[in-house]
């Protein structure tokens, strides 16, 4: 059993890198667009990436002062999209 912290510091190292690099492709699509609506869920992925990354780094650290600053970007996040969500359907007339 004294290999498995070695194992998930392995895996939450590749997890991570993972990571940076679907924001790198995310990043690319939030400038590229073409429509705001493609920059607006390459936003909404770029946060839900950056509270994985929280998450993964209080999983490696063992930090749990940090949930807090991850429900509050989450909640954010979630009603920034709700918000933007209910302009666009009143934009196209429905």
């Amino acid at each position: 059993m004294s290999s498995l912290p070695a194992l998930l510091d392995t895996v939450l190292g590749v997890v991570l890198v993972v990571l940076g690099l679907s924001a790198a492709l995310v990043a690319v699509r939030l400038l590229r667009g073409p429509s705001g609506l493609d920059r607006l869920v390459a936003l909404d992925v770029l946060v839900a990436e950056f509270l994985v990354g929280l998450v993964v780094y209080i999983a490696l650290t063992g930090d749990s002062s940090l949930v807090p600053v991850v429900v509050a970007i989450s909640l954010v996040g979630f009603l920034g999209s709700t918000t933007v969500a209910r302009f666009v359907r009143r934009g196209t007339g429905r």
